[in-house]
């Protein structure tokens, strides 16, 4: 039985040997398959999961980040207003931060503590019995509250048990005011707030939240961890976010509760593997079966087409010369035959296949079947066939066929219809290109008429936001110039520019910008009032053009609408973005309208609210005008100064700690006013970075501290170096190598003092190479303000400068505070071993300069020596050994 499986009497192969490695192989594969979709699918489950888990984990990271921050921003401004009002009762304080507590927030009361003992409370009801609350003697509350006035930044602790009930995170706030020449503390401002809120509002305590969060934080004092909000995940391979806050960070840990879980319909997988594999092993033995009979019907088969070649090659011989195509219908069975020249002119191959009624109907032009079928079926009737139609081949190009043909019977007693068909498109051509010339010059002139309509609209409108473009306002707001807007004898401009949109094209790419700018245009177009005109006129750019014939009130009323709107999230493919608005409004009103002045004024208000944080409107006014003339005086005043070279260079003597001797001089820019007087940097700077011309006067001061540096050496006076600022922007100018090869300068004569936040962004080629080059040309580099940036050691060990400078703030409290003499200790025990000199400025006394000295500065530098004079004065005092007299 097994051998007749494998072959039959007559020696023939069977069909199942052949069948059995094909499907033995099959099965090998599917079987493979089969176990690596099953592990597949179970890691691709828990890859799904965890980033479901990541997704809602991430949205109730941004609710906690935005309301702890919307909470910090609200009192910042209150902790501006009492640095300047330092005697502050607390009828005013009530009425400040009652103000707070109309914007929406978590906030539970806030508290002032001049001295650190607290005097303020708002509200006042529920919370008297923290008056008095003295911060130095609480033990619970003194550690945070030393924390934040040392430091001098925010400390944010909790949540902690109040005096006055509940629970609470506490946000301090240290105030500093104007002193005698420098910063005083006042005390601190404390923000309470509330824990159950701040949950709620964050989406902790949703109940339908099908997640297991915990969240730790480090606690800013002891910097020790601790948990404060759900269970402990720890060890549960829990999905994690950082929630920025100050003082550190939180971390949320979340998992689904009751764990993760096992792999969903993982034996649906299993049962559809084994269906699979049963559905293709069944085709290949099934085949194995079918290719014996196959086999024996084969050479028939080649011998009939053999037959039906030879006949062909004689038939189509005969109608070669007569070009036309010769068919026959069997009437009782539809057969067609049709010979090579009716498959050429139909577009079908010439094969010799068998053809039927649907290879000739589907043919045929959808305009011409009704008409030829009724031809064919007069032709049954009548015996004799006449037609004209069009075929349409495969690659879209037609023909024009004229047919004829008559009936008759067979032999075999069969009605038939033999006949013939020929191609007569070269007879319809004329016609028909005329016809179509017809229609294509109606065609184009209806384009025509659709792309000026297009056209127009493109020229006047924005093709993203479909809103008005900028020359479209432009024509409005000439057509208004007259009489108003609409007609109303006035017109207001709401000048808007999106607020951290950049942001958001740089993490999510221009297509969620787009889509965010599409937003917006909606947002304003949903809040501003019937009649309002709405228009993109740039990048992330609007205007809101309206009448202001009901106050300024009502534009306050609409910017503050579309402020808050800009606000709320906005999604993005699973994202959640958020942007803010900042908004110039300016008015005319009047008989004679000024609508170029209308929008340069518009622009300044919004250059105003965008420089008093963002996320705001302003008003244009008068007064903002006026600063806006006086900057621009100042910034005139600045660029002539420069072509008159009444910028200066001001020298402070720097002095070895221990010897007292001269050991350089810090170069500072002045500008000498022609009308106003020696002015110092605080009173052109800023100025001169929006201008870009720091990176001028850093130049002008370096040339004058070389040929101030020839002069003394000439006249005897030893001045072994001087440190001049060098600001970042210079640092980007590619020609700055080449400009300091230029000026010769001795190895070890000038040093370039940079601040903190220069060398840090390590993605700036042109910045690392500009220094490097600079230490080559033998120019020392040295570190300003230190201490009050955010450098870190390994930041110095890549840079590796020359010195140091110990910012004064640093220097200030160490005759009080044994804490800021071990601070500043530790600073001088860095550079020391990274051989780093270390200079302390703004050494005000000799107090400080023997501290200095004793924890190990190698140079001083302050009031208590010398203040900074021109480079005649500072000859007259080395001379004289004039510092030595004073100490």
């Amino acid at each position: 039985m097994a051998f007749n499986l494998f072959a039959s009497k007559d020696g023939r192969r069977s069909w199942l040997r052949p069948t059995l490695i094909p499907a033995a192989i099959a099965l090998v594969v599917i079987v493979a398959a089969g176990f690596f979709a099953d592990r597949q699918n179970s890691i691709i489950s828990q890859e799904r999961s965890r980033s479901t888990v990541l997704d809602q984990v991430a949205v109730i990271r941004a609710k906690l980040e935005g309301n702890i921050n919307g909470n910090i921003q609200l009192v910042r401004g209150l902790v501006s207003t009492i640095s300047t009002e330092p005697d502050m009762d607390q009828t005013r304080f009530a009425a400040l931060a009652s103000n707070l507590f109309e914007e929406q927030s978590q906030l539970r009361s806030l508290a002032g503590a001049p001295n650190l003992v607290i005097k303020l409370m708002y509200p006042m009801e529920g919370n008297a019995q923290a008056i008095g609350l003295n911060y130095r003697t609480n033990d619970a509350q003194r550690a945070a509250a030393f924390l934040a006035r040392d430091s001098g930044k925010l400390v944010l602790a909790g949540p902690i048990d109040l005096l006055q009930g509940g629970r609470a995170f506490i946000g301090r706030f240290p105030v500093y005011v104007d002193g005698t020449g420098k910063k005083q503390f006042w005390g601190i401002v404390s923000a309470v707030v509330d824990v159950d809120r701040l949950y709620a509002d964050s989406g902790l305590l949703d109940p339908n939240l099908p997640l297991d969060i915990s969240i730790t934080a480090t606690d800013p004092a002891t910097h020790l961890k601790y948990r404060f909000f759900g269970p402990d995940l720890t060890g549960t391979d829990a999905v994690t976010a950082t929630v920025l806050v100050p003082s550190g960070g939180w971390e949320i840990a979340a998992q689904p509760k009751g764990g993760w879980g096992v792999t969903p319909n993982a034996w649906m997988l299993r049962l559809g593997m084994v269906v699979s594999a049963l559905l293709i092993l069944w085709p290949i033995v099934v085949t194995g079966r079918m290719v014996g009979e196959r086999q024996q019907h084969f050479r028939v088969l080649k011998d009939r087409e053999a037959e039906l070649e030879r006949l062909s090659r004689r038939l189509g011989l005969a109608l070669d010369s007569s070009q036309v195509g010769v068919w026959e219908t069997d009437i009782a069975t539809g057969a067609l035959v049709w010979d090579a020249r009716m498959n050429e002119l139909y577009g079908l191959p010439e094969d010799g296949g068998q053809r039927g009624y649907n290879h000739w109907r589907d043919t045929l032009h959808p305009d011409d079947l009704v008409q030829a079928e009724a031809d064919f079926a007069l032709a049954l009737r009548t015996g004799s066939y006449r037609s004209e139609f069009r075929v349409v081949h495969k690659d879209g190009s037609s023909r024009n066929i004229r047919a004829i043909g008559a009936v008759y019977v067979d032999t075999d007693g069969a009605p038939k219809i033999l006949g013939v068909n020929w191609d007569v498109t070269a007879d319809v051509a004329l016609n028909a290109d005329l016809k179509r010339a017809k229609e294509l010059t109606e065609a184009r002139n209806h384009e025509l008429e659709l792309a000026r309509v297009r056209i127009e609209h493109n020229a006047l409108h924005d093709s993203l936001t479909e809103l008005p473009n900028r020359r479209y306002l432009d024509d409005v707001l000439r057509g208004h110039a007259a009489t108003g807007y609409r007609g109303s004898g006035s017109i207001a401009l709401l000048h808007i520019d999106l607020d951290r949109f950049k942001q958001i094209n740089d993490t999510l790419g221009h297509a969620a910008g787009d889509a965010m700018l599409i937003h917006a245009a909606q947002v304003l177009q949903h809040n501003c009032r019937p009649g309002d005109f709405v228009a993109r006129i740039g990048g992330d750019e609007f205007v809101v053009m309206s009448s202001a014939n009901d106050g300024d009130s009502e534009l306050a009323a609409l910017a503050d609408r579309i402020v808050q709107q800009m606000r709320q999230p906005a999604t993005y493919e699973g994202h959640q973005c958020r942007f803010g608005v900042s908004i110039g409004i300016a008015v005319e009103r009047g008989a004679a309208l000024d609508v170029k002045r209308l929008l340069i004024n518009a622009d300044i208000a919004l250059y105003r609210a965008k420089g008093r944080g963002r996320n705001r409107f302003e008003f244009f006014s008068a007064a903002l005008q006026a600063e806006v003339v006086k900057t621009k005086r100042v910034a005139d005043e600045i660029l002539s100064g420069l072509e008159r070279n009444e910028f200066i260079a001001f020298y402070q003597p720097q002095f070895d700690a221990h010897t007292l001797d001269i050991v350089g001089v810090e170069a500072l820019a002045r500008w000498q006013h022609p009308t106003l007087g020696l002015k110092s940097p605080d009173a052109f700077l800023a100025i001169a970075e929006e201008l870009n011309v720091v990176a001028t006067i850093d130049r002008l001061i370096l040339e004058q501290s070389l040929a101030d540096l020839d002069r003394w050496a000439a006249a005897g006076i030893d001045v072994p170096r001087a440190s001049v600022n060098v600001s970042l922007r210079r640092l980007h100018d590619e020609d700055l190598i080449r400009g300091l090869r230029q000026l010769d300068i001795q190895p070890g004569r000038i040093s370039f003092e940079l601040v903190e936040s220069i060398y840090l962004d390590e993605n700036d080629a042109i910045v690392g190479w500009n220094i490097d080059q600079i230490k080559d040309l033998g120019i020392d580099i040295e570190i300003d303000d230190f201490g009050t940036g955010y450098a870190s050691i390994v930041s110095l060990q890549k840079l590796r400068p020359k010195r140091l400078k110990i910012d004064k703030q640093l220097v200030d409290p160490i005759v009080e505070e044994p804490g800021q003499r071990r601070l500043l200790a530790s600073i001088v025990d860095i550079g020391k071993s990274m051989g780093i000199e270390v200079v302390a400025e703004g050494v005000e006394t000799m107090v400080q300069a023997r501290l200095l000295r004793e924890l190990g500065c190698d140079i001083l530098q302050g009031y208590a020596f010398a203040r900074p004079m021109s480079a005649s004065d500072l000859a007259g005092f080395i001379t004289e050994q004039r510092w030595r007299k004073a100490s």
